[in-house]
């Protein structure tokens, strides 16, 4: 009995609190609504020149005449006689009747006496998005590095919203989405990670929150199902609300906080040696950014203040407009060496935003060229530059005195690097081509260049990509420097801490053992066979770090049947035993194939080897013998992957033959494949290191291998060194590679 009198007082006590709830979301709606009309008989008392009890009047009697409500009316002539960011998407909505035209126009009332932006969050989810549907809404503040501030919410828990309060940059979110594409995004679901997920699995559409074209954040509404069919009378209302979002992100200051804010940044600009401009934001009649205004220039500026950018310099309606008006959105700083500012002169420009203004630094180069030419000549530095769109490659004169050429040789593409250094630095150019060409991000290293007079210099290089207004690479830029002089010096420094650090740690040793040994049987260089009417070349990148020294191995050797026998390995783990079951592996299966048994055979015998005489260590393997004779390729695997074949320009996998890991069973069985190879073909043989990746499967990163294969190259060496370059991988794992093309 007692228990069913608390539950009955729970339940009464349940319904009185939503019934509260419900009189206080009426009473603010009701607020809201007067605030509507408010507005328009203040409109009327100004047309009209009439007193506010007349202007209520005549609101009433419209209202009548029209059978529309008096919140409705009101809507209208606010609309009618206000253009502002509200009034376009409201008078699309009233072509199709008033009611969102009413919706926008209350929610505007209700976000602009909001407190801050969490309220204003809530006015616009229950006055404007709960009649369409809509059950949460989330207002994102926008960082200039991409990153995201939860700043307001409705409809979300306050743990959910704790959880998703910072969103680092890099994080695909369906906001982060569009503050990149800097549009209007409806996202179907399932979707990105976004804030209540878990909860609300339906659509969502985020829309940029700007104030006069300035981005500062985001605005994501959410659905329990589907969102509604995208029109672009729905879109212009979602854009309208964002942008009411943002009026309360832009909270105005107290009175002259931003007379005060330009005139500081006016005297940061007359402090600068260089010419520096003050721009406002121009606006057109429908509030989107036309041109900028020279508020300030400072004195070699010798612009006057007050006119537009474009009058002054009409060459930046290209390029340099929108850089400003990128900068001035986005908030994200911009520098660039050389931009066309006039008919006849580039300069550098430098372009950041401060509050609502962006400031312009020019920099002229007529002198600075002449005075740079003297550095590098001085300095032995020599500037490049390639054009990724017409492979026009720029180089400076000081670069062919580096190289030791005639100044009419052809200059050397940097891709083309590894054909100039010296054979042990090719590891470390090889690494250098493939973060520059491939990552497409900038990157140094040292080498030791082999030039046509037969002296070595000492040279250091560093590049950079340059990329487009579209994102897409436009140039690679960069300088080699000769440092021999440095080189030596540091020789000397090695030697004497050398000398001083005769102790080292027990598991350093270890690791050093292993890449020795590692080396001593497949040193990280060029390997190359022509004979039976195959061109044999082999690449071994070891790993970048001493500790994740491992197993791979490669062979190619001729056997006493005149057949050829092409192996790669990966025996399992890192360091001295990997290595040494490595030498272990490699070694016995030259033994048995002297034996004249076949792949399988020979994988199988090798299979007893790894299981019983080399401590029970696992590893991968291909086996392939060939026959010049017939060029019929039998081959057997062990966990492998497939070898690629080449032929007539494109790229296919071997089909797949049975065989476990060697080590794995005692009593394995391995299945034999032949292929019939062909003239020009080319099989490439390799182990995982060289696409293993730790954000994508192994069947995404052999399909981006295919792709890579299949490129054309004018030699096998080109295409084992391109492979190298530009394959997919970022474990820092072994890399054996073989290929084999038929002549």
């Amino acid at each position: 009995m007692g228990s069913s009198t608390e539950e009955t007082g729970l339940a009464r006590l349940a319904a009185t609190v939503e019934r509260l709830r419900a009189e206080l979301d009426e009473a603010r709606r009701a607020a809201d609504d007067r605030a509507l009309v408010e507005l328009a008989k203040g409109i009327l008392v100004e047309r009209l020149r009439c007193a506010p009890a007349q202007a209520a009047a005549q609101l009433a009697t419209l209202a009548a005449r029209t059978g529309r409500s008096l919140t409705e009316l009101a809507a209208d002539v606010v609309n009618r006689t206000t253009p502002d960011p509200v009034t376009t998407p409201t008078a699309d909505a009233e072509a199709g009747g008033g009611a969102a035209g009413v919706r926008l126009r209350t929610a505007e009332s209700a976000a602009l006496g909001a407190a801050d932006v969490q309220a204003a969050a809530h006015a616009v989810l229950e006055t404007a998005l709960l009649p369409i549907g809509a059950t949460a809404v989330a207002v994102w503040v926008a960082g200039p590095d991409t990153s995201l501030t939860l700043a307001g919410h409705a409809g979300f828990g306050a743990e959910e919203a704790g959880l998703w309060r910072q969103v680092p940059p890099g994080l695909i979110t369906p906001a982060t989405s569009t503050l990149l594409q800097r549009r209007t995004l409806w996202h179907d679901r399932p979707g990105p990670p976004s804030i209540g997920r878990h909860q609300l699995t339906g659509g969502r559409v985020t829309a940029l929150a700007r104030v006069a074209g300035r981005v500062l954040g985001v605005l994501e509404v959410c659905w329990p199902e589907d969102h509604p069919q995208p029109t672009p009378r729905l879109e212009h209302q979602i854009e309208a609300l964002a942008d009411l979002c943002a009026l309360t992100l832009n909270a105005p200051g107290p009175p002259g906080h931003a007379d005060a804010a330009l005139a500081e940044l006016a005297h940061l600009a007359d402090s600068l040696p260089d010419p520096a401009f003050v721009l406002v934001p121009h606006l057109d009649p429908q509030g989107d950014v036309a041109d900028f205004r020279i508020h300030h220039a400072n004195g070699p500026a010798a612009v006057r203040a007050g006119r537009l950018l474009l009058e002054a310099y009409p060459f930046a309606a290209g390029e340099l407009l929108a850089r400003v008006e990128h900068v001035h959105a986005t908030g994200e700083p911009f520098h660039a060496a050389d931009m066309s500012f006039t008919a006849t002169s580039a300069s550098g420009v430098s372009i950041t935003r401060h509050g609502g203004s962006v400031l312009l630094v020019r920099r002229d180069l007529d002198d600075q060229a002449r005075l740079l030419e003297h550095a590098q000549r001085l300095g032995r530095i020599g500037g490049f530059e390639e054009n990724a769109l017409t492979g026009e490659i720029t180089w400076n004169a000081q670069m062919f005195s580096l190289y030791g050429l005639p100044p009419d040789a052809r200059p050397v593409p940097l891709e083309r690097l590894r054909d100039h250094v010296h054979r042990d630095d090719e590891v470390a150019v090889g690494l250098f081509l493939r973060a520059v060409l491939h990552h497409r991000r900038p990157a140094a290293t040292a080498f030791r260049l082999e030039r046509p007079d037969g002296v070595a210099r000492h040279l250091r290089v560093v590049a950079e990509p340059a990329f487009g207004p579209d994102g897409r690479l436009t140039a690679v830029r960069g300088a080699y420097q000769d440092v021999s002089p440095q080189h030596w010096t540091e020789v000397a420094l090695a030697v004497t801490r050398d000398r001083l650090a005769r102790t080292e740690r027990q598991s350093a040793a270890r690791n050093r053992l292993a890449l020795q040994l590692q080396h001593a049987i497949m040193p990280p260089s060029h390997g190359r066979m022509d004979s039976f009417g195959l061109r044999i070349a082999v690449r071994y990148r070891p790993a970048q770090k001493e500790d994740l020294v491992g197993g791979d191995w490669y062979d190619a050797v001729v056997l006493p049947s005149g057949c050829v026998l092409l192996s790669v390995g990966d025996v399992a783990g890192h360091g001295v035993e990997a290595a040494t079951g490595m030498v272990v592996l490699r070694n016995a299966l030259r033994g048995l194939a002297t034996t004249g048994g076949g792949p399988a055979q020979l994988l199988g015998w090798l299979n007893l080897v790894a299981r019983h005489l080399a401590d029970r260590m696992t590893a991968t393997a291909i086996c392939g013998v060939y026959d010049p004779a017939t060029r019929v390729l039998r081959w057997a695997r062990a966990g492998h992957l497939p070898p690629i074949l080449l032929r007539r320009a494109r790229g296919t996998e071997l089909p797949m033959v049975k065989g476990p890991l060697l080590g794995a069973f005692a009593d394995a069985v391995y299945e034999e494949g032949r292929l019939q190879l062909e003239a020009d073909d080319t099989l490439l043989l390799y182990t995982d290191g060289l696409i293993e990746r730790r954000d994508h499967n192994l069947r995404h990163a052999q399909d981006r291998l295919l792709a890579v294969a299949s490129r054309t190259a004018t030699t096998l060496d080109h295409r084992l060194d391109d492979l190298l370059t530009h394959c997919n991988s970022d474990t820092d794992d072994d890399t054996c590679l073989i290929g084999v093309h038929v002549r």
